[in-house]
């Protein structure tokens, strides 16, 4: 086999022979000979290619009075962040006007200026809702487009602005009204699929379902009563929410860069016009600070979880080997290649996605780990976890009610389905207590009955009472009523239990909480 390195190979160019090289590459005149120093030529070119074209003056940075030279391209495109933080605009625009409002209070800027960049800062948010705002990354940030930006319309009053006040106290005074903002939107969707599994729990009351521990049939259980535990763990995740909101709502701006200022400001006038309970205490910890960020994407992790077990229970059920729901076909999608085919994706991508909101507050807690205070650049990489978990966990709420409202229990399927198992295996060691009998002695009596079922391929109120007795001579006639999922499901009492009666007062509870009407079930 030939060498692919071989001189002559057919692939390769042939390379030149030593007699070829010596010819001369130019003729008296100095001008190249035809043919010759292809080489030549190609290195001339890539140094032409390369060559520096003249670039158009940079913007003089609002920070850059002790620079000389400008920041590389390469640094620039690195360490821009306007491309994502500009989903701060609106809150960066209030944080603005609120301490423009308090300078000319305080006596650090006239009321004229103050009115001229009120007005600047509303033709600026009109510009950038209706799409005619330049966002430059040449200008960094959300903070700077909108401060240059203001400065090249109203000119030298907008120089005052950033009076007493850093980007460091800025951005998080901006990130902390938007978590806030957003946190409203969150809480809405959760109870938005709270009615959703309340009413559809609602839409099938009596349904007897196979509870499951370790995935091994257990008891039987209301399907009502396990729609509920989901009703429940979303509760806990509101709780959680307004538990971090009521925690984050403190205000840091005039914190400035680390250690405050020595002008006179009113930390708590701005603090009052923003919303915030109070200014934070020490100027440090403000701007520092990302506590509530990693509140924040735990509480939306634990959110993501609890979808995820839900998903992961809505796809095993929609597989025929349960078949216990079907949902609808505006809520499922094909195979291209399996014709028969009907996926339960949307829950299935509810499952997956969980995976990136766990993995945005992993990101947050290994970029926070180790930072010195005060301020770190580093901090700037907290936003786009920030939203990807927020926009995530928002989409799997939104879809997960969506699929709630479009599936139906197939409550034949499910009865049939019901008998294996013995799942009231439970309910007869409990008439043994009933009868005076200790607990572990009825266990061991009732697993001898189920042992005796399992030779006999049948059930425990298949059983005769004489087989009964032969196990042991306690039994009597009345054991039939603690026997079969129905009749087991009927004799739970204990509160918080799958009893009718017990589930009952649970919904009644939810249906008022919710504010559900009925009527419209």
């Amino acid at each position: 086999m030939k060498s692919l390195f071989h001189p002559h190979h057919p692939i390769l160019p042939p390379v030149p022979s030593q007699r070829s090289r010596r010819l001369p590459l130019f003729d008296a005149s100095r001008r190249l000979l035809p043919g010759r120093g292809w080489r030549l030529a190609a290195a001339s070119e890539a140094m032409a290619s390369t060559e520096q074209k003249p670039k158009k003056p940079k913007e003089d940075k609002l920070w850059g009075g002790r620079f000389e030279d400008s920041v590389t391209d390469a640094v620039e495109r690195f360490s821009e962040s306007v491309s994502f933080d500009k989903e701060l605009y609106k809150h960066d625009i209030m944080g603005s006007r609120a301490h423009a409002a308090m300078l000319a209070h305080q006596g650090l800027m006239t009321d004229s200026d103050r009115d001229s960049i009120l007005h600047g800062l509303d033709e600026i948010e009109r510009r950038i809702e209706a799409g005619e705002f330049v966002w430059r990354t040449d200008r960094e940030d959300v903070h700077m487009n909108i401060e240059a930006a203001l400065t090249d319309l109203i000119g030298e009053p907008a120089k005052k602005l950033h009076t007493a006040r850093s980007r460091n106290d800025q951005v998080v005074t901006d990130l902390r009204l938007w978590c806030r903002e957003t946190i409203d939107k969150i809480l809405a969707r959760i109870k938005q699929l709270q009615v959703a599994l309340v009413s559809l729990a609602l839409k099938n009351e009596g349904l007897i379902v196979p509870g499951y521990t370790h995935l091994q049939r257990a008891q039987p259980v209301l399907l009502q009563h396990l729609l509920l535990t989901y009703v429940e763990q979303l509760e806990r995740d509101a709780g959680r929410l307004v538990d971090c909101k009521e925690r984050m709502n403190f205000c840091p701006l005039g914190a400035c860069a680390l250690a405050g200022t020595g002008l006179p400001i009113n930390r708590f006038m701005t603090s009052s016009a923003l919303g915030f309970t109070a200014p934070m205490r020490n100027s440090i910890d403000a701007v520092s600070d990302r506590d509530f960020v990693l509140e924040f994407l735990s509480a939306n992790s634990i959110t993501a979880i609890h979808l995820s077990r839900l998903g992961e229970e809505w796809v095993l059920w929609a597989s025929e080997e349960f078949g216990f729901l079907t949902p609808s076909d505006s809520v499922s999608t094909g195979s291209s290649i399996m014709p028969q085919k009907k996926n339960p994706d949307p829950m299935e991508l509810v499952r997956g996605k969980s995976a990136r909101v766990v993995g945005d507050l992993v990101t947050l807690l290994v970029l926070c780990k180790g930072l010195p205070q005060a301020y770190n650049r580093d901090l700037q990489e907290d936003k786009e976890p920030l939203f990807d978990s927020v926009r995530t966990i928002i989409g799997m709420l939104e879809v997960t009610t969506e699929f709630a409202c479009n599936i139906t229990f197939n409550h034949a399927k499910i009865e049939r389905a019901l008998p294996a198992g013995h799942l009231d295996a439970t309910t007869l060691a409990d008439y043994l207590v009933k009868k005076g009998m200790p607990f572990r002695t009825s266990h061991e009596i009732v697993g001898r009955s189920v042992a005796l079922c399992i030779a006999r391929n049948c059930q425990l109120s298949d059983l005769t009472l004489d087989q009964l007795r032969s196990i042991n001579p306690i039994f009597e006639e009345n054991v039939y009523e603690y026997l079969g999922a129905e009749s087991s499901v009927k004799k739970f009492c204990s509160y918080g239990s799958t009893g009718s009666e017990c589930v009952a007062e649970q919904l009644n509870f939810w249906v008022s909480k919710l504010h559900i009407n009925q009527t419209q079930e």
